[in-house]
């Protein structure tokens, strides 16, 4: 390896360029070297250009990629990262002087201690605890979502709709579509405003602090070996975590994983175990109040996340995947950076979320006039009151379905009316959260994994959360844990 010069990587590799760079025959924005690295490193979009404009030469460079893999245990991607990062200290230590001392700083004291497990878990659960229980599930779920339900749209807004209509709209499908139990106002833009909007926003605003402090790399880096047990790597709980703000967008995000296999299993944990940051929100306000039942949810999430993950795993053909990433610096977060961030975030999540939600209430409403919704509710009573549910939770799981933060808003409502008893809660909140994905995620999941493996998650998350239900209620009343 010499200095000033390209040639930086091994005989196999170079070779592999050379060879790649003598096949292509037209012309690109970037140079045919850099082109045939990326090809090496299977980059999704170059291939499909390559794919495209050289046609006559594609399966040749395929051929060369697949050589020059089947010469290195590990991936291309880590091996060249590998030759790059030696090139690189290789560069610094001809330009800069070190001085050697043993004395460590504090970012690095930290460093360690979160890196650690025996005292980075601590550290993780805290994290969890402060973020996502007290200040999302309590104040956002708690005290800010009352405030704009009880004392803003219960109190004001929709009984002076609903007496609006009452008293100069003649027309009964045009008050129901509007006002009422179903209304656009009265729910959809009230479960929209009121329950799922502060309840996103505070995730959010966690989420921003623990990105902008670069405490995430370090904690897929703590969760690495765990998650190796079902066919993931560290870098997975990116997607993992942002499933808690949004399952649409983490499917999405799921494209970054390297391969294939793991693309799946994250897909099925995000629409079986990982509820949006408005389902957790709501769930963890209701339960916050009987501390037993939030431990029995929490425990048996985490159960049926490890448990599928690890048959997923065990089912599913492909390598065992390794991990490598870019350890940035831990820094205090910006004010600027996290309210930036959050509102662009809220802003694209409530332009995503209230056309959604009016679109709900009004096929809610036009399911009503014409009996479909009577009938899919009528299609859900039986697996809900097999797994120990009053009926009127049918509704929920329907709603469910549109959007997950719907159904969740909806389990909120029957709580506040007294219907369900804390056994009840508990098995509502646990199926609802592993119930089969929303439209939009579904939607997602079949433009990243194609329709035939979008249904079969799909399908399999319906049967499965049910079955897991009638477990969980059959567990609580064996045992009276809880009544």
């Amino acid at each position: 390896m010499s200095i000033g010069s390209d040639t930086i990587y091994d005989d196999t590799i170079e070779n592999a360029i050379k060879g790649i760079e003598a096949s292509l025959e037209k012309d690109y924005i970037i140079s045919k070297r850099a082109l045939s690295l990326l090809l090496l490193q299977e980059d999704e979009d170059s291939l499909e250009e390559i794919k495209e404009r050289e046609k006559e030469n594609y399966l040749k460079i395929i051929s060369i990629v697949e050589e020059t893999k089947n010469k290195y245990e590990r991936p291309l991607t880590f091996v060249i990262s590998s030759y790059r990062q030696k090139y690189a200290k290789t560069l610094t230590d001809n330009v800069m002087v070190k001085t050697e001392t043993n004395k460590k700083s504090f970012s690095e004291t930290l460093d360690k201690i979160m890196l650690n497990p025996i005292t980075g878990v601590p550290i993780a659960l805290l994290v969890l605890y402060f973020g996502l229980y007290k200040f999302v599930g309590q104040f956002g779920a708690g005290v800010i979502v009352d405030f704009l339900e009880g004392n803003i749209f219960e109190a004001y807004i929709n009984p002076w709709i609903n007496n609006i209509l009452n008293d100069y709209v003649s027309w009964e499908w045009l008050r129901t579509l509007i006002g009422g139990d179903y209304g656009i106002i009265t729910l959809g833009i009230r479960y929209a405003i009121a329950i799922v909007l502060p309840i996103v926003g505070t995730f959010f605003f966690v989420f921003s602090i623990i990105e902008d402090s670069g405490y995430l790399p370090r904690l897929a880096m703590l969760v690495d070996r765990l998650f190796k047990k079902i066919g993931l790597n560290g870098r997975a709980v990116i997607p993992m975590v942002l499933g808690f703000g949004c399952d649409t967008m983490a499917t999405m995000v799921s494209r970054t994983l390297e391969t294939e296999r793991e693309r799946i299993i994250s897909t099925l944990l995000l629409a079986l175990a990982i509820p949006c940051s408005a389902q957790l929100g709501v769930i963890l306000s209701l339960l916050s109040g009987e501390p037993k039942a939030l431990l029995v949810w929490l425990i048996f999430i985490v159960v049926v996340f490890l448990f599928i993950g690890y048959l997923a795993a065990k089912v599913l053909p492909g390598e065992e995947p390794l991990f490598y990433m870019e350890m940035p610096p831990l820094r205090l977060p910006k004010l600027s950076n996290v309210l930036v961030k959050t509102y662009t975030r809220m802003e694209w999540y409530f332009a995503e979320v209230l056309p959604l939600f009016i679109l709900i209430s009004v096929f809610i409403w036009f399911g009503n006039i014409i009996g479909i919704f009577s009938v899919l509710v009528n299609i859900f009573r039986p697996f809900v009151t097999a797994i120990g549910l009053p009926e009127e939770v049918s509704e929920i799981f329907l709603f469910g379905f549109f959007r997950r933060d719907y159904g969740a808003a909806g389990l909120f409502d029957l709580v506040k009316g007294g219907i369900l008893s804390a056994r009840q809660l508990v098995v509502a909140s646990a199926t609802l959260t592993l119930f089969v994905p929303c439209v939009a995620q579904f939607v997602m999941m079949i433009k990243e994994r194609g329709l035939k493996t979008a249904i079969y998650i799909a399908a399999f998350v319906f049967v499965f959360s049910f079955f897991a239900g009638y477990a969980l209620n059959w567990i609580l009343i064996t045992t009276g844990a809880l009544v």
